[in-house]
């Protein structure tokens, strides 16, 4: 592993108790940041805090990201209990259901949007002032290769995650000369438990659009998290970084 240098910072991680979150926590953490969870799963929430503090400083919040009260409030708990956030890691997300576009059904369209682009506007829009405040802040965005393609029978979760690559360039370029830096990561599917919200002919069919022919490891989106994280990343923001193993190439 190469070590990024991230000591002293400290970090918020959405859906940070499992998956890519839980991934990107300990590569974090493994780099000298402290962290702090954010889920809406407590007993998993526990667990993560359990076996990741042996690695450095670790916080949790149970907070639901749709709920522009919460994500406030627990921003304003880890800033405290912090002393200060420098990253701010925008994770969480749900997969929804496999319908055509005509079939889909509206309140489950409305939750994904919600939780996957909605949540990540508001932590944005929470943080944001206290990093601008500070000087510095690095934001990463965890969008979807299905936000540059629009997968078929998935059309929440592209939209949303279109939607996530737009409020990253928007972001990255109204924050460009503050030191606060945003960018997004698109990768195509990763080994991770929200394989079981889809159907086995959706993940064959998302395995199918990858040259490498494997899916990616939850290990590969945190080491890319985690220089997008660093100061290393320091000239780069509202942009839009491929992790598909070959899928994608723009």
């Amino acid at each position: 592993m190469n070590q990024i240098q991230l000591q002293g910072r400290n970090a918020i991680v959405t859906g940070g108790a499992r998956g890519i979150g839980y991934a990107i926590a300990q590569r974090l953490l493994q780099s000298g940041a402290g962290v702090c969870l954010w889920d809406l799963d407590t007993t998993a929430l526990a667990a993560a805090q359990s076996s990741l503090s042996p690695l450095g400083r670790v916080e949790i919040q149970a907070v639901e990201l749709t709920n522009a009260d919460a994500v406030t409030s627990a921003a304003a708990a880890s800033i405290s209990t912090m002393g200060h956030i420098d990253i701010l890691i925008n994770n969480a997300g749900i997969a929804g259901g496999n319908y055509k576009v005509w079939e889909y059904p509206v309140e489950e369209w409305r939750r994904v949007v919600e939780v996957d682009l909605t949540g990540v506007f508001l932590c944005c829009r929470a943080v944001v002032p206290h990093m601008i405040g500070r000087g510095y802040g690095r934001i990463v965005n965890t969008a979807s290769i299905a936000g540059k393609e629009g997968n078929p029978n998935a059309s929440a979760y592209s939209a949303a995650k279109a939607g996530v690559i737009g409020l990253t360039k928007s972001l990255g370029k109204e924050l460009a000369q503050t030191g606060v830096l945003v960018n997004c990561m698109t990768p195509a599917v990763i080994q991770t438990d929200i394989l079981k919200q889809v159907s086995q002919q959706h993940i064959d069919y998302m395995l199918s659009k990858i040259p490498m022919g494997r899916f990616g490891r939850v290990d590969e989106a945190a080491a890319m998290v985690a220089w997008l994280a660093s100061e290393d990343c320091s000239f780069t923001t509202g942009s839009v970084f491929d992790l598909s193993g070959g899928r994608a190439t723009y």
